[in-house]
């Protein structure tokens, strides 16, 4: 599963977009620099998402839309179209992301 996919898969659970998610993280005092493990906690009770969703989440909450190129055009089962991440909702990605 590429890393959008779990951030879409977090939407359609949550009914909430990435960029949402972030802006609720922001009122609970977690951002850049934050560490992950109570912000994978809030995640989980709050939204109830599972380990990895959470962690996916995460990452954005505290390091923002772009992700390593490692798997950014290969051909595995976590490859990715771009080394950012859409934010603003799966029915809103532009064709051409």
């Amino acid at each position: 599963m590429s890393f959008q996919a779990y951030l879409d898969a977090v939407e359609t659970k949550t009914g909430l977009t990435p960029r949402q998610l972030v802006d609720a993280a922001a009122e609970q005092g977690f951002g850049p620099g934050s560490k992950s493990t109570p912000v994978v906690a809030w995640l989980k009770e709050t939204y109830g998402l599972g380990h990895g969703h959470a962690m996916a989440v995460t990452h954005v909450v505290t390091k923002g839309d772009r992700i390593g190129g490692k798997h950014v055009g290969s051909s595995g089962s976590h490859r990715d179209a771009s080394d950012r991440l859409w934010l603003d909702g799966k029915d809103t990605i532009p064709a051409d992301w």
